[in-house]
Formats: C-alpha cells, sequence, structure tokens
C-alpha cells in the first residue's frame, strides 16, 4: 500500500483512524501483555498505538522486516500459514485480504485464519464507499478493470498527492488492477461465516469492513 506517512494532513487521519480502531481492537478483545496474536501482512507501528503490547508474532514477507528488529517475524503466505490449529489467542490482519488476489485466494486466506486463531478480528476497506483507498480516487474501483488500467494511467490522486518515483508509480499503477480486490459486506459475511461483521463509518459512509470472532 502507498506510504503517506510524510504528508501531514494524511498521516494525521490515518492515525486517527488507525488509533480509533487498535483502542476498539483492545477493548473488544481484553488485550494484555501475555495476549498471543498472529498479525498477518502487518508491521510493529500498529501496535505503538495500544498502551499494552501483546505477544506479536508478524507474519509477512521479507522486505516488511527490513526497517525492524527485535520482533518475531516469519515469512509466508497469508494464504499458507506455517502454524498449527488453533495456535494464537487472535489472528488480526489490517487492509490484508484485499491484496492477495483472485476470490479463490481471498477464500484460502480467510480459510487459514479461522485455521490458525481461536478468535479472529480481520479489517479490509469496503468496496461500496466511494473513494478507493489505495489511490485515493473516487469511483475508480467500480469500473470494470479495462477501465481501471486505463484510468489509473492517466491519473490518480495519490500520485498527485505523493509524486512518486517514476519506478514506484509503475508499481503501484500496475499493482492495483491486477491485484486489488475490494469487498463488501456479503462477501466479507460468506469469507468469515459465524463472524460479527462490524462497520468502520467516516462521514456516515462505511469506510471499513471488519469480521470479528471474539
Amino acid at each position: 500500500m502507498p506510504e503517506w506517512n510524510d504528508r501531514p494532513l494524511i498521516a494525521r487521519l490515518l492515525r486517527r483512524f488507525r488509533g480509533r480502531r487498535m483502542r476498539s481492537f483492545a477493548e473488544e478483545f481484553h488485550i494484555t501483555s501475555e495476549t498471543r496474536v498472529l498479525d498477518v501482512g502487518g508491521t510493529p507501528s500498529i501496535w505503538a498505538l495500544l498502551p499494552v503490547t501483546p505477544r506479536v508474532t508478524f507474519l509477512n514477507m521479507p522486505q516488511a522486516a527490513g526497517a525492524w528488529s527485535g520482533f518475531d517475524f516469519v515469512f509466508a503466505s497469508g494464504c499458507e500459514m506455517p502454524f498449527a490449529d488453533q495456535s494464537f489467542d487472535i489472528v488480526f490482519s489490517n487492509s490484508v485480504i484485499e491484496h492477495v488476489g483472485d476470490r479463490d485466494q481471498q477464500r484460502r486466506f480467510a480459510d487459514e485464519v479461522r485455521r490458525v486463531g481461536r478468535r479472529y478480528y480481520v479489517q479490509t476497506p469496503n468496496r461500496r464507499f466511494p473513494i478507493e483507498p489505495h489511490l485515493l480516487t473516487p469511483f475508480v474501483h467500480w469500473l470494470p478493470r479495462s477501465w481501471q488500467r486505463a484510468t489509473v494511467r492517466r491519473f490518480t490522486i495519490w500520485q498527485w498527492i505523493e509524486r512518486p518515483t517514476p519506478d514506484r508509480r509503475s508499481y503501484y499503477i500496475e499493482h492495483y488492477p491486477r491485484d486489488i480486490r475490494l469487498l463488501d459486506r456479503a462477501e466479507v459475511s460468506a469469507l468469515f461465516p459465524g463472524a460479527e461483521i462490524q462497520k468502520e463509518r467516516w462521514m456516515g459512509l462505511t469506510k471499513s469492513l471488519i469480521a470479528v470472532k471474539k
């Protein structure tokens, strides 16, 4: 996902959303320093938003661990987790399932989350929200794939704000229409049967969906 942490306004908005989300998560799951959490696709920065840090293991790609030391990283795919059943108290995932690929890959990811964790918390952007969250561009995610490719190559609000280098821009412009598949409420519910589907709102609209099993 694009990094906007050096853009003050966006950084403040992101921190506000993430801080509120993490506080809600900690309260709902009664997080303590002894809670064993698997963070799929995350990094340690988000856990600094909590007053109490649980025992977190990070499942991610090798490049994600480059800037961090002193944390437990396991390098593997979220669609094939190298852990026994019910290995963790909680599986936590923040804005990852939309990146793993097509419907079958998303189903594999969801199945692995449910297998490995006794409980889980899986957040993903809502496809029905009018602003696409990765490229910050309204309505582009509602277009057919071929139209998406043509549109994002010409302009996105992300590239206007970020001013990326040519290789970085090329990566994200190709990555978005090829790999990202946003989900709506019905799809999240189907992937996580029996879970409570919570709605994270902004300006009265559902910005994100969270599958919660407590």
